[in-house]
């Protein structure tokens, strides 16, 4: 794995995605915690986790996390992923008991909350959207709604290329959404769960292509928001040189155009 670590800086908090889609999760914690240091793992070597089988992906996260844990001595690790949230958190928590681990999960209790139709969609990779633990969170708090879920096999790769290359094909991006938007007895879907971590980078081109408005929920600032909760309080401390934060790759090192976006995201490899 690329990327280094010395056992003196300060304890960083461990950031892990398939891809690039965490970076948006990254972001929101910045906001909320600029004096923190963040690794943030880019599991190339094992995207897309959609490919993979449900105990195959569990091992390969819970031995992952185990090296990463042992090699950075995070504060905590978020997974910035709903596929390896949904199947592996608790298999993490119960592997490494004393480390804080923050999931992240579809946002379908604010949406039910939101929603004035009573018609929400979830779009995620078809692996979030088969996993017990999504129609559990349908069951728990969105009984009175109507909830769709929408299974997309390429949005994720189409925001990896998008955010590498500055291109995406619109009508690829149209078709992908258009399973969200159901119109009957004269409501129409107004909330859509953005069920992945990389989905965001692609929302205004979703808007675009929209058949209407709806509201396309992102779950990163409250990802952020709870990771800033379980952090031990920082000690108070004279003024130090801020430390770089880095990017390390399960794959090796990236390559240029890779090497190029996660430099714009403050991130060195």
């Amino acid at each position: 794995m690329s990327g280094a670590y010395r056992q003196s800086d300060e304890p960083p908090i461990l950031m892990l995605d398939s891809g690039v889609g965490g970076l948006t999760v990254l972001r929101e914690a910045r906001v909320l915690m600029p004096d923190r240091r963040f690794v943030y793992i880019v599991d190339d070597a094992g995207f897309p986790y959609g490919d993979w089988k449900e105990d195959a992906l569990k091992a390969r996260l819970v031995a992952l996390f185990g090296r990463l844990i042992e090699e950075h001595r995070p504060l905590a690790c978020v997974v910035a992923c709903n596929t390896a949230s949904t199947l592996a958190l608790d298999d993490l928590r119960a592997a490494y008991p004393e480390m804080t681990f923050v999931g992240t999960v579809p946002a379908i209790k604010p949406a039910a909350e939101r929603t004035r139709s009573g018609l929400v969609s979830v779009l995620a990779t078809p692996g979030t959207v088969e996993r017990q633990y999504t129609r559990d969170l349908i069951t728990q708090w969105a009984t009175r709604c109507e909830v769709r879920l929408v299974g997309s096999v390429k949005l994720a790769a189409l925001a990896e290329t998008y955010m590498r290359q500055a291109f995406v094909d619109e009508e690829a991006v149209r078709a992908e959404i258009l399973p969200c938007f159901v119109e009957t007895e004269g409501r129409r879907t107004d909330i859509v769960v953005l069920a992945c971590t990389h989905y965001p980078f692609l929302v205004n081109r979703m808007r675009k292509t929209a058949p209407w408005p709806v509201d396309w929920l992102d779950p990163a600032e409250a990802i952020a928001r709870r990771t800033l909760s379980v952090l031990p309080a920082r000690p108070e401390r004279g003024a130090t040189e801020r430390q770089m934060d880095i990017a390390v790759f399960t794959a090796g090192s990236p390559d240029a155009l890779t090497r190029r976006l996660i430099q714009g995201f403050g991130l060195t490899a």
